[in-house]
């Protein structure tokens, strides 16, 4: 096997006490459950040549891609919580309110919580992403290209402020070191090294294919894209505001496109712009991995075994 980097196109997920590792042809989920072993499940994907049209085609399989990881990805980081409840949570005595909840909702339960705390997650994005900077920049809302600009620096700083917050909490640091984990299994995977602990712990915690990464590169492009949306001046302030809201809704779809592309690159190419354009992402992994024990990575070792078809060239970008 030639010694030259492979660039894989597996990428995984940190969960509660596990990781998801997504392939071409299969993905799995390994936790390590509370009696010490490793649970894994696997199941079946189309990434490779056979996928459908709108996973291949540039610009536009970004928002298809992204919207079917975060799908994904929350299932699996539901189940992965799941996995953590042990005979004695189940059977400890729940309180009259909880009581109440299953009699009403029985085994709908998880799926309405699970929903709920999905809604909740959406309103709070758009009140620390949306609304906060426009209300900062509220004084300058007649300078279009200002105005941008500086909502979009503001929301690339409530980014970091808020990954480097929620760091502190023991249960999200946990979570931090199973992502460290994934990212140093892919690393040592794409070194052509055995898929063990000693080789793994030599390798980077940081990934140019990191989801934190695509979340950052998301946030500058958008800036230079909504530097296009018109003021609309001419309309009253309610007005303004919801077409500009539209708009800007619109164009998501766009913008995770040019992102997306711009995260596949990162992870194939090696160049002076891919690490222009990686470097910022790089950095804030600093906040949102950790540096893995051994049983950590042995969790990302049963995830990514799985996702690694028979033959290599299947794999390549």
């Amino acid at each position: 096997m030639s010694k030259e980097a492979h660039k894989s196109k597996i990428g995984g997920q940190a969960l509660i006490e596990g990781i998801m590792m997504k392939g071409v042809f299969k993905s799995a989920m390994a936790c390590r459950l509370p009696d010490g072993t490793i649970d894994i499940e696997t199941w079946d994907e189309n990434n490779g040549k056979n996928a459908p049209w709108y996973k291949k085609v540039p610009f536009i399989r970004g928002s298809f891609n992204f919207v079917s990881s975060l799908i994904s990805g929350y299932k699996c980081l539901m189940k992965s919580a799941e996995k953590q409840l042990t005979d004695d949570d189940e059977e400890e005595e729940m309180s009259k309110f909880e009581q109440w909840l299953t009699d009403k909702l029985g085994d709908n339960i998880m799926g309405i919580i699970s929903a709920l705390a999905m809604v909740i997650g959406i309103v709070l994005s758009l009140f620390l992403f949306k609304f906060i900077p426009a209300f900062l920049t509220k004084p300058i809302e007649n300078q279009t290209i200002l105005r941008t600009a500086i909502e979009g620096i503001l929301k690339i700083a409530i980014f970091v402020v808020y990954l480097a917050l929620t760091g502190k909490s023991k249960d999200v640091k946990r979570t931090y070191e199973y992502h460290g984990a994934e990212h140093k299994t892919i690393a040592c995977f794409e070194a052509h090294e055995e898929l063990t602990v000693e080789n793994i712990k030599k390798h980077s915690r940081f990934h140019p294919r990191c989801g934190t990464s695509f979340i950052f590169i998301t946030l500058f492009t958008s800036i230079f894209v909504f530097c296009f949306i018109p003021s609309f001046s001419s309309y009253g302030k309610t007005t303004r505001i919801f077409m500009r809201l539209a708009i800007q809704l619109l164009l998501l779809p766009f913008i995770i496109g040019i992102a997306y592309e711009l995260i596949r690159l990162a992870g194939r190419k090696n160049n002076l712009f891919t690490r222009i354009i990686s470097a910022p992402g790089l950095k804030i992994q600093h906040l949102t991995t950790r540096e893995p024990d051994d049983a950590q990575i042995e969790v990302a070792i049963a995830a990514i075994k799985p996702c690694i078809p028979e033959n290599l060239e299947d794999d390549n970008w």
